[in-house]
């Protein structure tokens, strides 16, 4: 077995956030020489090149930590290189994250700040948190896939808006305003698609969907609340489903969905909670799935949480902070 390898491995994604990532990355790496933090790095190159980058550290290299530089979508790039991999038990990797810009929706859950320093010094202190992670099946071209991820995959108008949202950004267009764009366009057009939900071998949701949004971290969609009651280390994986809602509706509640009171302000809102999620299109393969950002193929897809499977790097003083509003579960009649 390759010798173990103490120094962080620094993964950047140079194209993140419409390019600030690159531009900004000399200002981050001397914020982390100046923590003392001993680390080598390597900016990736084309899509889904942290992934490899990542699977070839950890096998031939011997690292054990890995930073990311970037977003979300960087954040599932080394989680899928850690899962990818077989030399060492996922328990033994740890990662931590430089968020950049202003999406970033892991994050969110632990307060971890956007000022590179104040980053820096979170990982310097190292405080580890058992984190669980998403496992996903899908299908492409008819061959099973699968995709891991840390915080949140979403369908149905969730997978429509990131397509477009990604297609802006290769336009050099992101933030949150472009988003919002992207969400009001998508659902003037959007159509309804009946599925049918089961969690943990039992069917409870049988209709058609607006959206689903399914995962360990409270936010996806650029802030957006979706999973209010989420704790990333318990083993289960939360599901909200937002069944066909007017556009004056949904516009009315944005706020709501931002802070997560919207599960129990919007009645065609309904929330669960699972270890295994089975999702079955009618038709079928007639939903598409993103995870993190990244657009991915056709449905049936099966999900499976992997309870406390890596090492995640967050504040130390995360449970001294204030509580977070929980949102009470509401009675689902199915």
């Amino acid at each position: 077995m390759t010798e173990e390898n103490n120094k962080w491995l620094v993964v950047v994604n140079p194209k993140a956030s419409v390019g600030k990532s690159e531009k900004d990355w000399p200002l981050i790496k001397q914020t982390l020489i100046n923590e003392g933090i001993e680390f080598d790095d390597v900016l990736t190159e084309y899509p889904r090149h942290a992934i490899e980058i990542v699977r070839n550290a950890i096998v031939e290299k011997g690292y054990r930590k890995f930073i990311s530089v970037g977003g979300d979508g960087t954040n599932n790039e080394v989680i899928n290189g850690i899962f990818t991999q077989e030399a060492v038990p996922t328990t033994e990797i740890t990662m931590a994250t430089m968020p950049i810009g202003t999406g970033n929706d892991w994050r969110r859950t632990f307060d971890i700040p956007l000022e590179y320093d104040k980053v820096a010094k979170i990982i310097k202190v190292q405080h580890t948190y058992a984190h669980d992670i998403g496992k996903l099946t899908y299908y492409d071209d008819g061959n099973t896939r699968i995709r891991y991820f840390l915080n949140a995959a979403g369908t149905g108008l969730d997978e429509m808006v990131c397509h477009s949202t990604n297609m802006m950004k290769q336009q050099g267009k992101g933030g949150t305003i472009r988003y919002l764009i992207s969400l009001v366009k998508c659902m003037l057009t959007y159509k309804v698609t009946h599925i049918q939900l089961t969690i943990d071998d039992e069917l409870v949701f049988d209709d058609a969907i607006l959206n689903l949004s399914i995962g360990n971290g409270r936010f996806n969609g650029g802030g957006m609340m979706t999973m209010p009651n989420a704790i990333p280390n318990d083993g289960l994986l939360d599901v909200t489903v937002i069944k066909k809602v007017s556009i004056f509706k949904f516009a009315a509640n944005v706020k709501n969905i931002y802070d997560g009171s919207f599960i129990n302000k919007i009645d065609e809102v309904k929330t669960y909670r699972g270890k295994n999620i089975h999702i079955v299109s009618i038709p079928p393969h007639s939903l598409k799935v993103e995870t993190e950002g990244e657009n991915l193929n056709n449905s049936p897809f099966d999900f499976e949480v992997l309870p406390k499977a890596v090492n995640m790097v967050i504040p130390k003083d995360i449970g001294q902070k204030k509580q977070k509003k929980k949102y009470r579960f509401k009675k689902n009649n199915n």
